[in-house]
């Protein structure tokens, strides 16, 4: 994989672990349905559906998630460029990555994966990130809380995509 473009060097290290160091790392799980939803879920993670319905908004270079595939997140004076790293579509797990590229207000990678196992389906959020830009870096250790406000609103998201009340 070409990682041209990228801000960061380590490309494709949301698949595995332990993270790089010198970054903040998020790792944010939660149940989002019955393991029958699995197939719709993985669906609405993989066409953007699950970042447009946090609001956030997010335009992407095609309607599904595949590597290269570029997308711009955000909304009003913010915009987050990005590109789709890797995806994964297996029987019980199916998400993407995507990565940082210039002009976006961090450095990083950030994976949107859901998996069905016993106890229902679950969307995990796994991220790294240092700040990149000013506004970034003037928001210090608030950048956090942010950002799992971030996670939480995608798990909401696709909850409410699923028809999911629990």
């Amino acid at each position: 994989m070409t990682t041209s473009g990228f801000t960061y060097p380590d490309v494709g290290a949301t698949l595995r672990d332990p993270f790089p160091g010198g970054y903040r790392h998020l790792r944010y799980r939660v149940r989002v349905g019955p393991a029958a939803a699995f197939g719709r879920a993985a669906e609405v993670v993989l066409t953007f559906a699950m970042q447009r319905g946090t609001g956030t908004g997010i335009r992407a270079s095609a309607g599904r998630a595949a590597p290269g595939v570029r997308a711009v997140v955000g909304r009003g004076p913010i915009h987050a460029p990005c590109q789709v790293v890797w995806v994964r579509e297996e029987q019980d797990l199916a998400g993407f990555a995507y990565g940082t590229l210039r002009g976006h207000q961090a450095s990083g990678e950030e994976s949107f994966v859901v998996e069905r196992d016993a106890g229902g389906t679950w969307l995990t959020i796994r991220s790294f990130s240092r700040p990149a830009r000013l506004p970034m870096r003037a928001l210090g250790p608030a950048a956090k809380p942010l950002q799992h406000l971030y996670a939480r609103l995608c798990g909401l998201s696709l909850k409410r995509q699923l028809k999911v009340v629990e």
